[in-house]
């Protein structure tokens, strides 16, 4: 799945999966990686990649993350090109789809938030699109709603190729609970902190320790680039960090089923954004 940032794929990937597979946030660029997440239709398994919004880099993990997006694409056996049917063509699409053009992979288009907008403006938006690049198949659906997804879930079924399955029946994603720890406090922090803090964090298991009672202690370090960034996580006497590890902690319970215990520290780090290190840990590759 690839598209512009804020387009849905990661919710869009989290209700066909019928679990939580990527975060998701108002925010744009929240998924910085792929993440695959495995879905069985009767006795087909597909494979859906989450994918980076595409947008115009700046940073090294910018450019990481716009790598990684257009990996996931060319790896695929089938490319969706997910569109927010309020925006419409937008630049950002518009770039996507030039890039696309190029393309040996067969592309499909899905007009996501269809139902957000008057259906007299999706059949002129869907010519415009496929006046730009020729879609082999077109979708109109809400993944936040669920409509349209059944249609799409079996043409994909049909038109996937004969194989092995790749992961055993009841694996849900390719994701290790230690990054998946980590995406969950920082989907707290997207969701909890407002202006340049968001896109200026990133976090890192340091620490998962299995205990006898079935619990497990995770300890996470969250890196900002400045020391306003750090008082802002912080908050006053702590009030930020710990409600950000409060709602975390009760995710990841929902999700793990178990108990868990949860520390978060706090560090300022300048220029993570730049550190192939950094970039590896949050299992992104240097893309230069």
């Amino acid at each position: 799945m690839v598209g512009a940032p804020n387009a849905g794929k990661s919710t869009l990937v989290n209700r066909l999966a019928g679990s939580k597979v990527s975060i998701v946030s108002p925010k744009p660029q929240t998924t910085r990686f792929r993440i695959r997440a495995v879905v069985m239709q009767d006795r087909t398994q597909i494979v859906l990649t989450d994918t980076p919004g595409i947008f115009a880099p700046r940073r090294r993990l910018d450019r990481a993350m716009v790598a990684a997006a257009w990996e996931g694409a060319q790896d695929a056996d089938v490319a969706l090109l997910i569109v927010d049917a309020r925006a419409g063509m937008t630049e950002a699409v518009e770039s996507i789809i030039s890039v696309l053009k190029r393309s040996k992979v067969p592309i499909w288009l899905v007009l996501n938030k269809s139902d957000l907008i008057d259906t007299k403006r999706l059949l002129p938006l869907t010519a415009t699109l496929n006046e730009q690049l020729s879609f082999e198949e077109t979708f109109m659906i809400s993944a936040e709603k669920g409509d349209g997804l059944d249609r799409l879930m079996t043409a994909l079924a049909v038109r996937l190729p004969y194989g092995p399955w790749l992961f055993p029946e009841d694996e849900l994603s390719d994701l290790p609970e230690r990054m998946l720890a980590a995406e969950i406090v920082r989907e707290q922090i997207l969701r909890q902190t407002h202006e340049e803090v968001p896109h200026h964090a990133t976090v890192e298991t340091e620490q998962w320790q299995e205990r006898r009672d079935g619990s497990v202690r995770i300890d996470c370090t969250i890196y900002v680039g400045r020391a306003t960034q750090k008082a802002i996580l912080i908050g006053d006497g702590g009030s930020k960090v710990k409600e950000i590890g409060r709602r975390a902690r009760a995710e990841l319970e929902k999700l793990l089923e178990r108990r868990v215990h949860l520390f978060l520290n706090v560090k300022e780090r300048q220029g993570w954004d730049e550190e192939r290190a950094r970039l590896r840990a949050i299992g992104l590759d240097d893309a230069g």
